[in-house]
């Protein structure tokens, strides 16, 4: 029994196994302590289980976050790709890599045949890599990845001793014929009164900093001249969430507050909708299950959750049920029941996640949906063999439904079959993010990466005005990248539409304005005045602020060198490099990856002359290290279409949206693509890589999120 405790636990990957009595007799069954703190109804929130000792973030260092590589005995002893027991002489080859971490010879190969040298453990690149002949065992093979489905459950059965009515009620759940309306959602516990009132906050300049949307804003240049005018004078807004409410100090690890308690979050309404096409066979849905099981672990009971499985046709296999303690085990009893078959019908499954959300009963703050598939859609976009696919074609996969209901599809292009394209217009349309997802290892760490954000959210419906001041101004644009932004018939006014922001998340907008010259008597000239409201999404309250202050210029009667402001030209540096990679995009698309890689070089010199990259800006060290990884990735026809084209669409929706997204085939620490992440989010990677090897360490200190400094630190 004790070797059976031991592996289950291993299976779940998040549960740390002390090397015990236990391991080396088999009849004594589990310590009483154990067997108590996982049969207790509350073990499953990380606040309560062992998990509330594991740091939120990794360690920093120069080669960002890895596991010490002597870890636990158990970790030495089990493959971290299928979970299964390594044995010499158990008829299974042993791959033991340069990094000293051991693995089924059979499950490496299959994790690195598409080129990726990253240890699935440590992150490590290596040199050498395995090669996988002909001659699989294949009998073998499933049998290893069959072991995570049992083990898995297995682990849950002790999480959940046998109860009759509970059986019952996940038997029901599992095996009941879809209904025709989806109204059959959990209801939603009672909010506390204080969150059932909408009420309207006003807040004036002197406040508009503390506990809500915080402003700054930047003129490109301090003074011009009285006899100068411009045609395209650039204004910076920046703006800057407020943290979450959670408490974010080294000593808490909560991240699940309920509902009314001092320190809450808004729950989510999360649906996943998951590709279980024959291809996903072996390693790939493996990882996607144990990716699952983190998201399931790490959600509160004030979340709800439903699970959706598509291959030729789409099954709603999970209702939207709260994730107590009851519906945790019924979620991933039907993670595990995840079976490969079949065609990839993306809009059947994307039309069940819509019907899923309109339908439902009732609603929590926030609703997302996240999509994985590492297929092409066969039934509804047939994608031509070359050239630019047809965005139209790619549009009618996402149901007409999610469109207008402000809920976001975030997808997932697993492996380098996937369609990238669609992916990615999906995502682009609903005001989703698309990742990458080039090595089977990082699925988890990309899904904590985005639920790091949901579960974070603290400002929806945000809109940002901007108004001409002085008469004779008008805006000519405004560089919002995904964002919409209208401006009135005189153009003197601007509304930006911005939607939901995480905790700590930034947005900087180039507003673009025409000033004229100015009366020799006006010193002074006032630009714009900026405004914005949302809705807290956790008292329903909407927050004004009308009186952000002015922007304004000296308007000097001589002649000034102007002194370009360096928040401005980083920004302008951000959107010049997004405009690179679309255009290069499209050069690919048309078959002349010469002349995208000339583009990616030429927009790499020119960000290299601006003031701040010869400042030593790191926001211009990132973009440059992005290009040229680009540049890498159009080398040749075969290279752009197994990686280059989804590297490049992923780094596209993090820029249009200022979001982090998963790219490539780590989510290391070190990675140059991470400026949007959050903090939380970067807790929510850490916990997931912390729970790889299930080594629990309680003086990792916090790392803060991948960031930038606004002023740059002189060469």
């Amino acid at each position: 029994m004790g070797s059976k405790w031991r592996k289950a636990k291993l299976a779940l990957g998040c549960i740390h196994v002390p090397s015990t009595m236990e391991d080396s007799t088999s009849s004594v069954s589990p310590p009483n302590d154990v067997a108590h703190r996982f049969s207790d109804p509350t073990s499953l929130s990380p606040t309560h289980s062992r998990l509330a000792s594991l740091p939120m973030t990794p360690t920093p260092s120069s080669s960002g976050l890895r596991l010490p590589k002597h870890s636990t005995k158990s970790s030495k002893m089990t493959c971290a790709i299928c979970l299964n027991t390594m044995a010499r002489g158990d008829g299974h080859a042993i791959f033991t890599a340069e990094c000293s971490h051991s693995f089924h010879f059979n499950c490496i190969t299959s994790n690195v045949k598409h080129g990726n040298r990253i240890c699935p453990v440590c992150r490590a690149k290596w040199k050498e890599i395995p090669f996988q002949g002909h001659t699989t065992d294949l009998l073998h093979r499933k049998s290893r990845i069959n072991s995570v489905d049992d083990a898995l459950m297995s682990a849950f059965r002790q999480l959940h001793p046998p109860r009759s009515n509970r059986h019952q009620n996940t038997s029901a759940i599992l095996q009941a014929p879809e209904p025709a309306v989806f109204d059959d959602d959990e209801l939603l516990p009672q909010l506390p009164e204080s969150a059932e009132t909408s009420a309207s906050t006003q807040l004036s300049s002197d406040k508009r900093s503390i506990g809500t949307l915080e402003i700054r804003t930047y003129p490109e240049v301090a003074a011009v001249s009285n006899s100068a005018s411009y045609d395209d004078f650039t204004v910076l807004i920046h703006l800057e969430a407020p943290p979450t409410r959670v408490r974010k100090d080294s000593e808490s690890s909560e991240t699940n507050f309920p509902l009314g308690s001092q320190n809450p979050r808004a729950p989510v309404d999360l649906v996943t909708v998951l590709d279980v096409s024959g291809s996903m066979a072996g390693t790939k849905l493996a990882m996607l299950k144990r990716a699952m099981g983190f998201v399931i672990q790490n959600l509160s009971p004030h979340d709800r959750l439903s699970v959706i499985a598509f291959s030729s046709t789409a099954q709603r296999l999970f209702p939207l049920r709260r994730m107590t303690d009851t519906g945790r085990s019924q979620a991933l009893q039907a993670v595990n029941s995840l079976a490969p078959n079949g065609g990839t019908n993306i809009a059947d499954g994307l039309k069940k996640g819509a019907k899923v959300m309109v339908e439902r009963k009732w609603k929590n703050p926030v609703g997302s949906i996240i999509l994985l598939s590492d297929g092409q859609d066969t039934y509804t976009v047939n994608s031509p063999a070359a050239g630019a696919p047809s965005q139209s074609g790619y549009r009618s996969v996402l149901p007409a439904s999610l469109q207008g209901f402000h809920i976001p599809v975030h997808t997932f292009g697993f492996g380098i079959d996937h369609d990238a394209a669609s992916m990615h217009s999906i995502s682009e349309t609903s005001g989703g993010t698309f990742s990458f997802i080039e090595a089977e290892a990082v699925i988890q760490d990309a899904f904590a990466q985005c639920i790091g954000g949901l579960l974070s959210v603290v400002v929806q419906e945000l809109q940002l005005r901007v108004e001409c001041v002085c008469p004779g101004l008008q805006l000519g644009s405004i560089k919002s990248g995904s964002y919409k932004y209208h401006l009135a018939p005189d153009a003197r006014i601007g509304d930006i539409d911005v939607g939901d922001l995480y905790a700590e998340e930034e947005r900087d907008f180039l507003v673009m304005l025409n000033v004229p010259t100015a009366d020799k008597s006006i010193n002074e000239m006032s630009l714009l005045k900026v405004r914005y409201s949302y809705r807290d999404p956790i008292t329903k309250e909407e927050v004004i602020l009308n009186e952000a202050g002015e922007i304004k210029i000296h308007r000097p009667q001589t002649a000034v060198q102007p002194f370009l402001s360096i928040e401005v030209d980083r920004q302008r540096n951000r959107l010049k490099a997004a405009e690179a990679m679309s255009e290069a995009r499209a050069a690919a698309e048309r078959g002349n990856l010469a002349a995208a890689v000339s583009i990616l070089k030429n927009c790499r010199k020119a960000l290299s002359e601006t003031i701040s990259a010869q400042a030593g800006d790191g926001l211009c060290v990132a973009l440059d290290a992005e290009l040229k990884e680009m540049q890498e990735r159009m080398a040749n026809r075969q290279v752009y279409e197994t990686s280059g084209r989804a590297y490049v669409l992923s780094g596209l929706s993090s820029h249009s949206w200022q979001r982090a997204t998963a790219r490539g085939d780590s989510m290391d620490s070190t990675s140059l693509v991470q400026a949007y992440q959050t903090s939380f989010m970067v807790d929510m990677v850490s916990r997931s890589q912390t729970m790889v090897l299930g080594s629990p360490s309680s003086h990792l200190p916090r790392r803060p999120p991948w960031s930038f400094p606004r002023q740059p630190n002189p060469r």
